[in-house]
């Protein structure tokens, strides 16, 4: 993988990560799942406010290759979405970890045990 994977954050086998800072959890792709998709153009978020269990989708990121389905690693209620995505979508292969985020939720279920930290993220994506 060309960038490192922050260990700050937890994974999901569907290329998510997230960041949990006391009741808020941002989310977005990985690096990984930026490089595969190639040139992201289009990014579908909810409305603020939407809730979602954990394991749903809650919006779609779309390239010049596919459209790929994101989904939460925790459950809550949107309390942010990355308008700036809106006109720039490649902040997502940019800079994934950081001015490419999707959304922030108010966590409702805070449980990431069955999340991979970095190290395992990294090897499963080796493993691919």
């Amino acid at each position: 993988m060309g960038n490192t994977t922050p260990a700050d954050l937890k994974y999901t086998k569907n290329d998510e990560w997230v960041r949990l800072e006391g009741g808020t959890a941002t989310i977005g792709i990985t690096d990984y799942a930026q490089e595969q998709l190639n040139d992201i153009v289009y990014v579908e978020l909810p409305d603020v406010g939407a809730k979602f269990p954990k394991g749903e989708s809650f919006g779609v990121v779309e390239s010049v290759k596919a459209a790929s389905d994101v989904y939460t690693p925790v459950g809550g209620t949107i309390s942010a979405v990355n308008s700036g995505l809106e006109d720039q979508p490649e902040l997502i292969n940019t800079d994934p970890y950081g001015e490419g985020w999707l959304v922030k939720f108010t966590v409702d279920n805070a449980d990431v045990s069955d999340l991979l930290d970095a190290d395992a993220y990294a090897a499963y994506c080796e493993s691919r």
